[in-house]
């Protein structure tokens, strides 16, 4: 039995509103994976709530950073929509971090931003692996 026919109204639009609020990204040292984020992104790692270390995404959206040791961390992908006039910026403070930025998920292209949809991007991984991903222009999908 398929998901819509036991949920006969799966196929309806979502309910007006329907937003993500926040989401748990799981790190080995959160205080280190929210600041390290934050700081490429231009924003602030804010007060811990009970066991996360929120940062603010400024459209309603937090990434709350909880701390994992007792286990590897899974690779996830985030990918940030950011303002053009801030997308060079966030590419300098990369590099000022070392950190190796790719024009791919795959991380084949070094050093090279991509072009898609008439926007830029660009790939790099977290301190615990998290692909992640800042681009200028949201993706068209069919």
């Amino acid at each position: 039995m398929s998901l819509h026919q036991q949920h006969p109204h799966a196929s309806e639009p979502p309910a007006a509103g329907v937003q993500l609020n926040h989401t748990a990204v799981y790190a080995s040292d959160r205080q280190l994976s929210a600041e390290f984020i934050a700081v490429i992104l231009g924003l602030k790692a804010g007060a811990p709530f009970g066991p996360f270390l929120p940062v603010d995404l400024g459209n309603g959206v937090t990434l709350d950073y909880y701390e994992k040791r007792d286990e590897p961390i899974q690779s996830q992908h985030y990918a940030f929509l950011v303002p053009d006039e801030q997308f060079d910026t966030m590419i300098a403070r990369l590099e000022v971090l070392g950190v190796t930025h790719y024009a791919d998920p795959a991380h084949s292209e070094p050093g090279s931003i991509n072009r898609l949809f008439g926007g830029r991007g660009a790939y790099f991984d977290d301190p615990d692996g998290h692909n992640m991903e800042i681009m200028t222009r949201p993706y068209v999908r069919p």
